[in-house]
C-alpha cells in the first residue's frame, strides 16, 4: 500500500483492521497478519492503538487444543454506536447499531397516516430523547443513519423524491440533526439495504449483486457492482420499483404505467389474504410469509402467480444488462418469494440469457427486520471506519 506519508500509511492500516472486525467479526491476531500480510509486531502496534481509542477491544481465545501460546482475539467495541432511522408511510422505526452489526435496540412507532417530513423528525428526535440516559452512560454514539423510501441527494441529505410518504425536497438530514443534536446523513433505503446483506448477510464475500426491498412504499433496489456499491451521478440508481413490466393501465406512485411497483404489491397480497387494514399495518414480512405459506386458497395462488411473473420479468431484465452473482429479495418480496421459489427461478430463466443465468443465484435477505437498521448503520459509521483517529470517545462519568 503507498501513502503520502507514514502517518497515511497507519491511518490507512487502523482502517483496514476496524473494518476487517467490524464486518467480518473477532478475529485473532495471527488472523489479521493472514488477512492483511502486515507483520505481527505492526498488527501489535496497530490493535492497541485501536484499543486506545476505543474502537475495538482484546479477549483471549476460547479454551483450544491448539499448540503453543493461543493468539489475542480482536472485536470491534459494540459500545461505539450510531443510532438508525427508516421512516415510512405506517412507522417511523429508531435503532441504536453498535460496531459489529450489533442492533441493540429497534423501537417501532407506528403511525395512522403517512407521516410528513416534521412529523417523523418529531417522532424520531422523541424516541432518541428517551434513549438519552441510556445513551450517555452506555454508549459512544456517532452519528445518526436514516434510510428513507424515496431518492435522496447523498451529498446533503435532502429527500429529492419520496412518492408514498408524500416528500418532495425535504431536507430532512438537516432538520433531524437540528432536533437531536447529532450529525444525520441519509439515503435511499434499498441501497443500504445492499450494504448490510453484503457485509453482513447472504451477500459476504460476493462483489456483483442486486438487491430488490419490497416495502410499504413500494419497491426500490441497490447495486453492487465490482466490489462498488452504485449509486449513479446524484445517488438515485436502482430504482427498479419504477421498471415496466407489463402493458396494464394500473399506475405507480411515480404516475407510470404497468411497473413492478404497480404490479408487485404488499397490499394485493394482504387483500388476498383477507386481512384487514389494520392486519396490513401491523404485518411484517414474516409473518407475511407465514400466511401465504399457510395458506391453500386458489385466491392467494393466483395473485402470488401472478406477481412472481411480473417480479420474474424485472429481475431476467437486471441479470441480463447487470450479469450478478446474486439477486437478494428482501421485505414483502422475500415472502413472495418464498411462497412459491421454482416458478420465479423458472419464470426469471425463461428470459434470461443462459450464458447470463448460469451462475447466478436468487436468494432472499437473511437480515431480516434489522436489515434497514444495520444498513442505516453503516452510513453513519463510515467516517469512523475511514479515520479511526478522529473517533472521539465519551469522557467517563
Amino acid at each position: 500500500m503507498q501513502g503520502n506519508n507514514h502517518d497515511d500509511v497507519r491511518r490507512h492500516n487502523l482502517s483496514i483492521i476496524l473494518r476487517a472486525v467490524h464486518r467480518g467479526g473477532p478475529t485473532s491476531r495471527a488472523g489479521l497478519t493472514r488477512l492483511t500480510g502486515l507483520n505481527r509486531s505492526t498488527i501489535s502496534a496497530l490493535v492497541a492503538e485501536l484499543t486506545q481509542l476505543g474502537v475495538v477491544t482484546e479477549r483471549q481465545p476460547d479454551a483450544t487444543r491448539q499448540v503453543g501460546r493461543p493468539s489475542p482475539v480482536v472485536e470491534a467495541n459494540g459500545r461505539v454506536a450510531v443510532l438508525a432511522v427508516h421512516p415510512e408511510i405506517d412507522a417511523v422505526t429508531v435503532g441504536l447499531v453498535g460496531l459489529g452489526g450489533i442492533v441493540h435496540r429497534r423501537i417501532r412507532c407506528p403511525v395512522e397516516q403517512s407521516p410528513d417530513a416534521a412529523e417523523a423528525v418529531r417522532l424520531a428526535a422523541a424516541v432518541i430523547d428517551d434513549l438519552r440516559a441510556e445513551l450517555d452512560t452506555e454508549f459512544d454514539v456517532v452519528g445518526v443513519g436514516v434510510a428513507v423510501p424515496g431518492l435522496v441527494r447523498t451529498t446533503d441529505g435532502v429527500v429529492r423524491r419520496a412518492p408514498h410518504l408524500g416528500w418532495v425536497d425535504e431536507p430532512f438530514a438537516e432538520q433531524l440533526a437540528a432536533a437531536s443534536g447529532f450529525a444525520v446523513v441519509a439515503a435511499n433505503d434499498a441501497s443500504l439495504g445492499v450494504l448490510a446483506e453484503r457485509y453482513f448477510g447472504v451477500g459476504q464475500g460476493l462483489t456483483d449483486l442486486i438487491y430488490l426491498n419490497g416495502g410499504a412504499s413500494g419497491i426500490g433496489g441497490g447495486l453492487l457492482v465490482g466490489g462498488q456499491v452504485v449509486g449513479g451521478h446524484s445517488g438515485y440508481a436502482g430504482e427498479f420499483g419504477h421498471t415496466r413490466v407489463s402493458e396494464s393501465d394500473v399506475l405507480d406512485s411515480a404516475g407510470f404505467r404497468g411497473t413492478l411497483e404497480a404490479e408487485v404489491t404488499r397490499s394485493a397480497l394482504l387483500d388476498a389474504l383477507g386481512l384487514t387494514a389494520t392486519g396490513l399495518a401491523a404485518t411484517d414480512a414474516d409473518e407475511l410469509e407465514r400466511a401465504l405459506l399457510a395458506s391453500d386458497s386458489p385466491q392467494v395462488r393466483a395473485e402470488v402467480h401472478r406477481q412472481l411473473d411480473y417480479l420474474a420479468v424485472a429481475l431476467a431484465g437486471a441479470v441480463n444488462v447487470l450479469n450478478p452473482q446474486l439477486v437478494v429479495l428482501g421485505g414483502f418480496l422475500a415472502a413472495l418469494r418464498a411462497a412459491d421459489p421454482e416458478r420465479l427461478d423458472n419464470a426469471v430463466a425463461a428470459l434470461t440469457l443462459p450464458e447470463a443465468l448460469a451462475e447466478v443465484r436468487i436468494d432472499s435477505a437473511r437480515l431480516g427486520s434489522d436489515l434497514l437498521m444495520i444498513g442505516a448503520a453503516e452510513l453513519a459509521f463510515e467516517g469512523v471506519l475511514v479515520n479511526p483517529q478522529g473517533f472521539v470517545r465519551r469522557p467517563a462519568a
